[in-house]
C-alpha cells in the first residue's frame, strides 16, 4: 500500500502547458511511419532521398509525413539548390525515442 501512496503524491508533469507540448509532440510522432523517419534522422540532417531509401516506401508518402513534422516543428529543414534537408529540432526528441527504444526494442 505504501508503494501505492507514494505514487499518488508523485507529480510526473504538473503545469498544463507541459502536459499540452508532450501530447502536441506524442501525437505527432505517434504514427509508424513519422516515427521511422525520426529513428532514420537521428541526430544527423538527411536529405529527403536519403530518407526515402532508409524507410522504404515512396518519396510522396514521406514528403506527405515529413510535412507534418515540420508543422509540428518536431523537424527542421533546410534548402541547398534542389535538396531539402531534415533534422530534428529539438534534442529532447531525441532523448524521447532513445527512452523509447530501450522500453520497447529488442536488444
Amino acid at each position: 500500500m505504501k508503494d501505492v501512496t507514494q505514487a499518488e503524491n508523485t507529480v510526473l508533469i504538473a503545469h498544463d502547458a507541459d502536459i499540452e507540448r508532450a501530447a502536441f509532440a506524442l501525437k505527432a510522432m505517434s504514427h509508424p511511419l513519422r516515427l521511422k523517419i525520426l529513428c532514420a534522422v537521428g541526430e544527423q540532417e538527411l536529405a529527403v532521398q536519403d530518407i526515402v531509401e532508409c524507410v522504404g516506401t515512396t518519396q510522396s508518402n514521406v514528403s506527405q509525413h515529413l510535412a507534418k513534422l515540420r508543422d509540428k516543428e518536431i523537424l527542421a529543414s533546410r534548402r541547398d539548390a534542389n535538396r531539402i534537408y531534415y533534422r530534428v529540432k529539438d534534442g529532447r526528441t531525441l532523448r524521447l525515442i532513445e527512452m523509447m527504444r530501450d522500453v520497447y526494442c529488442s536488444s
